[in-house]
């Protein structure tokens, strides 16, 4: 991991806390919460969006 990634919170975010953060480092997507910012989970844009299309499919199924 590169040590200058820009980390990005969510728009979803709350101010005090509970941020869902991603940087780009190269081809990978990483995500992180901001209570613990070293544990970081590394995945593709690809993988990214298809998690991302699966919860707004069941959201809208509930």
């Amino acid at each position: 991991m590169t040590a200058s990634l820009i980390w990005q919170k969510s728009t979803y975010s709350q101010e005090q806390g509970e941020c869902v953060e991603l940087a780009a480092d190269g081809g990978a997507v990483l995500l992180r919460e901001s209570d613990a910012p070293t544990i970081v989970l590394t995945t593709t844009p690809k993988a990214l969006a298809r998690f991302l299309q699966g919860i707004k499919i069941s959201r809208r199924g509930s």
